[in-house]
């Protein structure tokens, strides 16, 4: 479940946690109580912490890739967005073009004080993203999207929030990069090989016509050799001109748990955000430490 939510809502359910456990602590009131409560949001904002730190650091420290060039593996791409398909992605809400969208309608409470979710929904079509120098296809999902495209509006009692990637946007992406077919085609000569002469078999008459040599209508061990010498030159071709093509390049999850995010801030405004609330989170560490030492001494 919480692959899903975005590091942004993270840290703001994490700072609203951080006031319902004050709260708590301030109702119950004693001692012992004040030293759990702030020891476990001392705990929580450490992690939240390194969390951000890591983020900051794999956005600052990553060197941006050209996508034709880009080595297989974690990479950061920088392009603009384009729509991966013929057909147009409207958006949920607004029916607007674009490459991803995210949405919520929200039904106002009896009371009218809070509003209550009653459905919501995010885009999964592929992405495409275009360098300049080359096009590689994004896999959105798990990943953390943050856009500074963001309607809200109100209307009948309901609260609409709709979230954006355009078509043209300049896009931030970090993730894993990897090729498909091309010079990375995982091809199996074996298999190949072995499919291929069970065909030759098959069809007995042009297998003859090409390699019974003395026209005897046998194909003897001599001549069954060249055929088999004749198999492994077509399939050594075959994948030889299949390395040569172009492969698709696609941009995912990584596997190692590391961020895959896409954004069409800068790159310095996303790392700030994360350096920022990465300092939030260190100062409530430090202060509800030394809040739980202190009454741990008195």
């Amino acid at each position: 479940m919480f692959e899903g939510l975005k590091q942004h809502y993270v840290n703001l359910l994490t700072s609203g946690g951080h006031l319902v456990l004050l709260f708590a602590g301030w109702q119950i009131g004693s001692r012992e109580a004040w030293i759990a409560i702030l020891g476990l949001v001392g705990v929580i904002s450490f992690f939240a912490w390194a969390s951000n730190k890591r983020r900051s650091r794999l956005i600052l420290d990553t060197p941006t890739s050209k996508i034709t060039s880009a080595a297989q593996g974690y990479v950061e791409l920088k392009g603009h967005a384009k729509q991966a398909h013929d057909t147009p992605l409207l958006s949920k809400l607004t029916l607007l073009p674009c490459v991803w969208y995210r949405y919520m309608i929200e039904e106002e409470s009896s009371d009218k004080k809070s509003y209550n979710t009653i459905e919501q929904g995010t885009s999964d079509d592929i992405i495409l993203i275009d360098d300049g120098n080359g096009q590689c296809f994004i896999d959105p999902d798990y990943a953390e999207i943050i856009t500074s495209h963001k309607q809200v509006w109100t209307k009948s009692g309901h609260r609409y929030t709709e979230y954006l990637l355009s078509p043209l946007d300049t896009l931030y992406a970090i993730g894993e990069f990897t090729t498909l077919g091309g010079a990375n085609s995982d091809l199996d000569f074996k298999g190949d090989f072995n499919a291929l002469l069970t065909e030759w078999k098959r069809n007995k008459t042009q297998l003859h016509e090409r390699f019974d040599l003395n026209k005897d209508s046998q194909i003897d061990p001599r001549e069954w050799e060249l055929a088999v010498l004749a198999a492994k030159r077509e399939v050594a071709k075959q994948h030889g001109e299949i390395r040569l093509k172009d492969g698709t390049h696609l941009l995912r999850k990584p596997k190692d748990g590391r961020l895959f995010l896409l954004s069409n801030l800068p790159e310095k405004n996303l790392a700030r955000k994360y350096v920022l609330w990465g300092g939030f989170h260190l100062l409530t560490f430090m202060g509800a430490t030394g809040c739980a030492a202190y009454l741990l001494g008195v």
